[in-house]
Order: structure tokens, then C-alpha cells, then sequence
């Protein structure tokens, strides 16, 4: 099973995660490998004094009982006993009667002397540089501790049963102790005890131990700590400053190709940032070819106003002055037309945006153009008619209901503009390969071949001999395909043949991805 089966969510989380709990882990297998090492060491201790104890107390219970029919413990003897089994240097024993007094002890048998490091000799000036420290005369709570511990212990030893453990001695120190029973037959006959100093020592020698552990964790957690560093925050920190130059505009676009190779998340928001900057900056870029194409196309207009008005107090002949007013008027009206599909296509953006896409009845919708064409045409005017096919079932696309009617107006719109006086425009819709067609035909002269492509330009206008001046700003084949493109969709031009390869009218083909009812 894969890692990010274990640890669900992002890569550089996972990263974060097992980074910070490998230092963790180390600390915490060091600690319970050496509690283990502390506690077999231990356990081994005192199975150690226990079998020596066992055997020393077979040895006075054989060599050192007297009487009976009731047995009691020479305690000469068996002090002479323990004197000759016993280590004192590593360890003490003691033996006590079956009233728990004292009657040997390791130390005091082998004259072994309790020494310290003495204090740094005084000045001679000092007031009590000639006093001696007198011992107190009283035990210091330590040591009754101790011995109230080591009393317990022998007590429960005279039951008749063997005592292990840990327990605090005279001098502080932690000591494994063992007290067992000296028993002959069922009596008890005393006690021995048999204690090693030597825990603290191997408690320290633990501790110098987990010193290697303790330093592989912090060399971890400072690796970890790099690594973090410099897999997220130094290129957060330069993500950021590239965006802050894209915002005080000395760059386009945010363009960091090392941070975008990478394959976590910060690859993914770099190229995500690539992606927004970089069509921030063509759209920036279409702006700006927008504005001076509109700049173009209104100046024409405007240049032909100024001269027409200049011209039209020269004129004199009523005729000429009917004609410059005549241009005046198609002048005005190609200006309007201009404005209008200026300020459409500016909030075409925003209306996109702005509602969501729902299911429709691209049929439903197209009836609906059709008939709002047919039912306010003027006589001997362009008709527009929508061929139904019978038994139609609905062809549901995903879109705009608004802009997307729009598409169809400007493809009507345009179609009519270029039909002969009482011509007709037809509109039809069909499905096919989980596709809505839709198609717009007129009978006028059809499209040059060279410009089947070229009509969906912003303000291409190109208009056969005439067609009314002005009726055309070229924008409207342009926004069609822009909101055609942001369904998802298509848009072609294409001319109708006759049999004898003539032409017989233009055709525009919608094509959009269809939905299952």
C-alpha cells in the first residue's frame, strides 16, 4: 500500500507529518529501548543477588544451626560465614536474627571505611577555620527513611518469603535489595539482605547513553526544520514577491519554471499562478487591441461626420444638401450601431460570469428567436423562419439562456443584413453524437472563400453592393464566437452549393455539447 494510502491529503502535508514525528520516534525508541536495557539490567541484578543470597543462606542454615528439637543460628558462626562469602566491594550483605536485630554487616565485618571529598580548606583569617564539623547526633531524615525501608523489608522477609526490589539506602543512593529468609525445616532463624549500590551509576550510564538518541533527534528536527524552510517558505517568499511585482507592474506574468517542475502543491499553485497571470496578460493584451480597434472604427465615422458638417454650409444646391444629409444620417446610425456592439461586447465578460449554466432546450429557445423575428417583420422585409422537424425531442445543452440567444440574434441579424429584399433566413437544430446542431442559412451571396475564417475577426465587415451602409460594425460574428467558445462550443461558416456549384447562400454551424435528459 502506497504512503498516501496511509497518510491521506497533500504531499508537502505528508512531508510535514512524517518529518516531524521522525524526531519523535527516534526519542521515544531510544527511551524504550533503554527502559528495557534499565529494567533487564535490574531484573538481572537482582536474580544475581538472589542466587547468591540463596546460596549463602543454605550455608549458615547447614553450618551455622544449633539445638534441637529447636533450631537457632550461631551467630559467630554465621557471621564468619558471611564474612568469608561475602564482596563487600560490590556489594553489602547483612544479617540479621529472627527478631530482626542486626548481628552482621559486610562493611563493619570487612572495616570498610565510609569516605567523601573533603571542602576546600579555609583561610586562616576565617573565624572558624580550626572547628570541625562534628557528625550530628541524630539520623538525617534520609537515613531513618532508609532504615524504616530496610526494617519493612526484613520484616516481611521473616514470613518466609524472598524480597526484591528498588529501595533508597543511608547515603541517598538507590539500591537493589534482596532479603531472604534463613530457614531450617519451617523456622525462620534470620534474615540476610544483600544490597548493590551500583543503580545510580547504571541509571547514569543509561542517561549518557540516550545522549546519541537525543542527538539525532535534534539533528532531525534541525534537518526538518531546513527542509521545511526551504521547500515551502523560500518559495512562498518568492511567489510572493513575484506577485508583487505583477501588481506594481513590472511584469505580465508571474514566470518561476524551478518551483513549477515540482510535483507537490506548491508546483500545482505556481503553474495555477502561471496559468491566472499569463491570461491576465493576454487579456490585458486584448484590452488594449480592443481599445485602438475601437479608437479605428469610430474615427472613420467621425472623420465623415466633420467633413459632411463642414461641407454642408458650402453647399448650396438643395440636392447636394439632401445627400450630405443623407450621410449625416447613415454616419449617426453607423455610430450607434458601433456604441451598442462596443458596449456588448465589453459586459460580455461579466454577464458570462455572471449567471450560472443551466439545462435548456436549445430547440425551445431557437423557436422562440425565430418567431420573435417573424412576428415583428415588415412587409416585403427578410422573413425568419425555424424548421421544425416533427417529433422533435428536446436538445438540452448546459449554458446562458441570455448570451446565448444573443449568439443567435447576431447570427440572424447578420444573415438577414446580407438576404435579398424579401429573402428568408432559416434556422434549424438537430442532434447527433452527444452534439446540439444549430444552423443559420440566408440566400445572399455567400462568404468569399478566402474569408470563411476571417468573418469571426473583430470589426471585419465586408458587404455586397447595396447592402445598407453602416448596418454592420463587425463585432457581431466575433462576440458569437466568443460566447460559443465559452460554452465549450463551436462556430464555422461555411457557403450553400447548388447542383451546378454556384452559390447559393451562406451557412453558420453552432455546434455544442448536448446533455442527457
Amino acid at each position: 500500500m502506497s504512503l498516501s494510502a496511509w497518510l491521506p491529503g497533500s504531499r508537502l502535508g505528508r512531508l510535514i507529518i512524517l518529518l516531524n514525528l521522525l524526531g519523535l520516534v527516534i526519542l521515544v525508541a531510544g527511551a524504550l529501548v533503554l527502559n528495557e536495557y534499565r529494567r533487564g539490567l535490574i531484573i538481572a541484578r537482582q536474580d544475581s543477588l538472589t542466587t547468591q543470597g540463596e546460596l549463602i543462606a543454605n550455608i549458615i542454615d547447614r553450618a551455622a544451626t544449633v539445638g534441637e528439637p529447636e533450631p537457632a543460628m550461631d551467630p559467630q558462626y554465621a557471621s564468619e560465614i558471611l564474612q568469608m562469602l561475602s564482596n563487600p566491594r560490590t556489594q553489602r550483605a547483612r544479617l540479621f536474627d529472627s527478631q530482626g536485630q542486626l548481628i552482621a554487616d559486610s562493611y563493619t565485618v570487612a572495616d570498610r571505611v565510609e569516605w567523601k571529598v573533603l571542602p576546600p580548606a579555609r583561610p586562616a583569617s576565617d573565624p572558624n577555620a580550626f572547628k570541625l564539623d562534628l557528625p550530628q547526633s541524630k539520623p538525617t531524615e534520609p537515613v531513618s527513611v532508609a532504615r524504616k525501608s530496610l526494617q519493612a523489608e526484613v520484616a516481611r522477609a521473616q514470613q518466609g518469603e524472598h524480597q526484591a526490589g528498588l529501595r533508597v539506602g543511608e547515603d541517598g543512593e538507590r539500591v537493589v535489595s534482596v532479603s531472604i529468609p534463613i530457614q531450617h525445616v519451617q523456622a525462620v532463624l534470620g534474615v540476610l539482605t544483600l544490597e548493590a549500590s551500583d543503580v545510580d551509576q547504571i541509571i547514569a550510564r543509561e542517561r549518557r547513553n540516550l545522549v546519541p538518541f537525543i542527538l539525532i533527534a535534534a539533528a532531525v528536527f534541525l534537518l526538518s526544520s531546513v527542509m521545511l524552510n526551504r521547500l515551502i517558505a523560500q518559495p512562498v517568499r518568492r511567489l510572493s514577491r513575484a506577485a508583487d511585482s505583477v501588481r506594481l507592474s513590472r511584469a505580465r506574468a508571474i514566470s518561476l519554471p524551478d518551483i513549477a517542475k515540482r510535483d507537490d502543491e506548491l508546483g500545482d499553485l505556481t503553474r495555477s499562478l502561471e496559468a491566472m497571470t499569463q491570461s491576465l496578460s493576454e487579456r490585458m493584451d486584448a484590452i488594449e487591441a480592443f481599445a485602438a480597434d475601437v479608437a479605428h472604427e469610430i474615427r472613420n465615422p467621425l472623420t465623415s461626420l466633420r467633413s459632411a458638417v463642414e461641407t454642408l454650409e458650402l453647399v448650396k444646391d438643395p440636392s447636394a444638401r439632401d445627400r450630405l444629409l443623407g450621410i449625416l444620417q447613415q454616419d449617426v446610425q453607423r455610430l450607434d450601431r458601433l456604441v451598442t456592439d462596443i458596449s456588448n461586447a465589453s459586459r460580455l465578460d461579466a454577464e458570462l460570469s455572471r449567471d450560472s449554466p443551466k439545462v435548456m432546450d436549445l430547440a425551445r429557445l431557437l423557436s422562440e428567436v425565430a418567431s420573435l423575428y417573424h412576428a415583428t417583420a415588415m412587409p416585403g422585409a427578410v422573413d425568419v423562419r425555424f424548421v421544425a422537424i416533427e417529433a422533435m425531442e428536446p436538445v438540452l445543452v448546459s449554458g446562458r439562456e441570455g448570451p446565448l440567444g444573443q449568439v443567435f440574434r447576431n447570427l440572424i441579424d447578420n444573415a438577414r443584413s446580407f438576404s435579398p429584399h424579401g429573402g428568408e433566413v432559416r434556422v434549424a437544430v438537430s442532434q447527433a453524437r452527444g452534439q446540439a446542431i444549430a444552423t443559420v442559412e440566408d440566400d445572399g451571396p455567400g462568404i468569399p472563400a478566402e474569408n470563411l475564417e476571417t468573418v469571426f475577426d473583430r470589426f471585419y465587415t465586408s458587404r455586397p453592393k447595396g447592402a445598407a451602409f453602416g448596418g454592420n460594425s463587425g463585432l457581431g460574428l466575433s462576440i458569437a464566437r466568443q460566447i460559443t467558445a465559452a460554452h465549450g462550443g463551436t462556430i464555422r461558416a461555411e457557403n450553400r452549393l447548388r447542383p451546378d456549384g454556384s452559390v447559393a447562400g451562406a451557412r453558420f454551424t453552432v455546434v455544442l455539447p448536448a446533455v442527457r435528459g
